[in-house]
C-alpha cells in the first residue's frame, strides 16, 4: 500500500519532523513485521533519520549543509535554486525503515524529517509498507 501527505514549509531551509505522521501509515497499515519506505519525489528535498529529541541537530545538519554548498556561488543552474539540488542530492529523497511489532523502530531519539532546501513550499511524502 501507498499513502501520501502533504507538508507545508514555511521557510527556504528547514528540517519539519514527520514521525508522527509516517507511524500513522504504519499503524494503519496493519502490518506487524515488514519495511516502511519514506520518499520525497522533489529534486530540491529530502528526507532522512536523525535525531528528534535535541532541535539542535538540524540546525546544525541545515547548517553543515548550508556550508557545503551556499546559496550563493558560481553555479551554472540558472534557477538560483542549484545549492538546494545539492544539499538534496547529498541528504537523498528516500529511507527505509524496520516494522517490528506494528511501530517503526528507530532508536531512542530517532526521527524521521523532511528536509526542505527551496521553501516555502508545500511537499508531498508517499509512504509505501510492505510486510515481509
Amino acid at each position: 500500500m501507498i499513502r501520501t501527505f502533504n507538508v507545508r514549509t514555511s521557510t527556504r531551509m528547514e528540517a519539519i519532523d514527520i514521525t508522527s505522521q509516517v507511524a500513522r501509515v504504519v499503524g494503519d497499515s496493519g502490518v506487524e513485521n515488514g519495511i516502511c519506505v519514506v520518499y520525497v519525489p522533489h529534486t530540491t528535498a529530502g528526507v532522512v533519520v536523525n535525531e528528534s529529541y535535541d532541535p539542535t541537530v538540524t540546525m546544525d545538519i541545515l547548517e553543515a549543509l548550508e556550508k557545503l554548498a551556499p546559496r550563493s556561488s558560481n553555479y551554472r543552474h540558472m534557477e538560483g535554486n542549484a545549492d538546494s539540488h545539492i544539499k538534496s542530492s547529498l541528504i537523498g529523497n528516500s529511507t527505509s525503515l524496520i516494522i517490528e511489532s506494528g511501530r517503526l523502530l528507530l532508536g531512542r531519539w530517532g526521527g524521521v524529517f523532511l528536509m526542505e532546501f527551496d521553501g516555502p513550499r508545500t511537499r508531498t511524502v508517499y509512504v509505501k509498507v510492505l510486510e515481509g
